[in-house]
């Protein structure tokens, strides 16, 4: 099996988190997300086991963006993450939920005075500004607001993470922070430690996403530590924290390879340390921000089958109950998916067909050269593996489609984290 959590039962069903998949479909229907929760927690502590090996000590910050929603944030919290944001919504849900505010990495490219706003009200902790336009304006408004705001400053280190290109952010080229190869990240710098109310602790990357060596992460910290310490060198500025981002892949298809998270990060601390001997600093406190490698394989989306159309010569299709409104990632990725007959899964898969959505779209497709039973008809159950990241927080109402529900399992009990958006609900802000 792709991942651990799954396995099929004498009735050649599928089971997810130890609930056979049939039951869960009967009582909540399709289109349905499922959460294991107890994998979710086992991958938060491989990191914040990981990062006590740091030597200037180590934060472990989920990613957000990857599934953001309040049951999400409350169980990060409970296993002592720091958690990173990327606008008011998720600024807000974290919020919502209870979690502590001061443990927030505020992101983006493009906050809005509005956005800076919020997110000081709400009593965001740091905010990593991406520019001076932001850095300005957060010096402007934290003023107004009488304080003083800690502050990181995103930095480029120039690293191409040889993954999608549509997901790699660490280098020159990007549209994310200030690089260090053109000299902007230090006349960034220096504009900081000109401004009042803003309180510059330390600095921040990211190299990109679905990344599986930490031959990057060497790379990163290495660039990253040269220049904390030429900072130290001529300006005597002492780095209290140093961000290195996220990335690390996920298991999506057999060819996927296997990753012991904790040994990883033990293996970046281990560089870190040895690349502030060299340098003659410090060790700064190290932070993470993991997303798809906390949430990704804990997910399975369940779907119900409905037209098959086979066309001799040609190829076949099987259509789903959801498509590109619940999981967008094929059509903007071209991204790998796992697919199995959630309620045949004894039976030989010959049947070899493209998994299609219901979208008036030709676009809306999860997965190509998918191998189903050949008796595959509509009422079956399919399962499309590793979509706990991206995939609730990336849907959308396209053709007026609701969101399925998100459904979190842990300990044998299922209960509802998000309910089903219902057709009311989408026309609920219409004149």
């Amino acid at each position: 099996m792709i991942c651990s959590n799954l396995s099929v039962n004498s009735d050649g069903a599928l089971v997810f988190a130890g609930a056979d998949v049939r039951l869960l479909a009967a009582k909540y229907g399709t289109p349905l997300y499922l959460m294991d929760e107890n994998r979710i927690r086992s991958n938060c502590r491989a990191y914040t086991e990981g990062v006590t090996s740091f030597p200037g000590g180590g934060i472990a910050a989920f990613a957000g963006k990857a599934a953001s929603f309040k049951e999400m944030y409350r169980i990060i919290a409970d296993e002592g993450m720091f958690a990173d944001v990327v606008s008011p919504g998720e600024v807000n849900t974290a919020f919502a939920a209870g979690f502590p505010m001061d443990r927030l990495f505020f992101h983006s490219n493009n906050k809005s005075d509005a956005d800076i706003a919020f997110g000081i009200d709400r009593g965001v902790g740091y905010f990593v500004v991406d520019g001076e336009d932001e850095l300005f304006a957060l010096d402007r408004i934290a003023k107004e607001k009488g304080i003083v705001q800690k502050i990181l400053l995103r930095l480029t280190p120039g690293i191409d993470p040889h993954t999608f290109e549509a997901v790699a952010t660490g280098k020159v080229d990007s549209k994310f922070g200030a690089a260090i190869e053109t000299g902007q990240a230090k006349e960034l710098f220096l504009k900081a430690r000109g401004c009042k109310n803003v309180s510059l602790e330390g600095f921040h990357c990211h190299v990109g996403s679905q990344v599986f060596e930490s031959g990057v992460f060497f790379d990163a910290a290495r660039i990253m530590l040269g220049f904390v310490a030429s900072l130290k060198n001529e300006f005597g500025f002492t780095t209290r924290l140093l961000d290195l981002g996220g990335g690390y892949g996920t298991r999506y298809v057999e060819t996927d390879p296997f990753i012991d998270i904790t040994d990883n990060v033990r293996q970046v601390a281990g560089t870190v340390k040895t690349l502030c001997a060299s340098y003659g600093i410090d060790a700064p406190v190290i932070a993470l921000e993991p997303g798809r490698s906390i949430v990704a394989d804990a997910g399975l989306t369940l779907y119900t089958a409905g037209s098959v159309k086979r066309i001799p010569g040609y190829k076949n299709y099987v259509s789903v109950d959801g498509g590109m409104t619940d999981n967008p990632r094929f059509a903007l990725y071209g991204s790998k998916y796992t697919v199995l007959p959630a309620d045949r899964m004894n039976e030989e898969r010959t049947f070899e067909c493209s998994l299609v959505g219901r979208c008036c779209e030709s676009g809306d497709i999860i997965q190509e050269h998918v191998f189903l039973p050949e008796g595959i008809k509509r009422g079956d159950l399919i399962a499309v593996c590793t979509t706990g990241a991206y995939n609730y927080s990336m849907s959308s109402n396209y053709n007026r489609v609701p969101r399925p529900p998100v459904v979190m399992l842990r300990d044998g009990a299922d209960r509802v984290a998000v309910r089903r958006e219902t057709v009311d609900d989408i026309i609920a802000l219409d004149f």
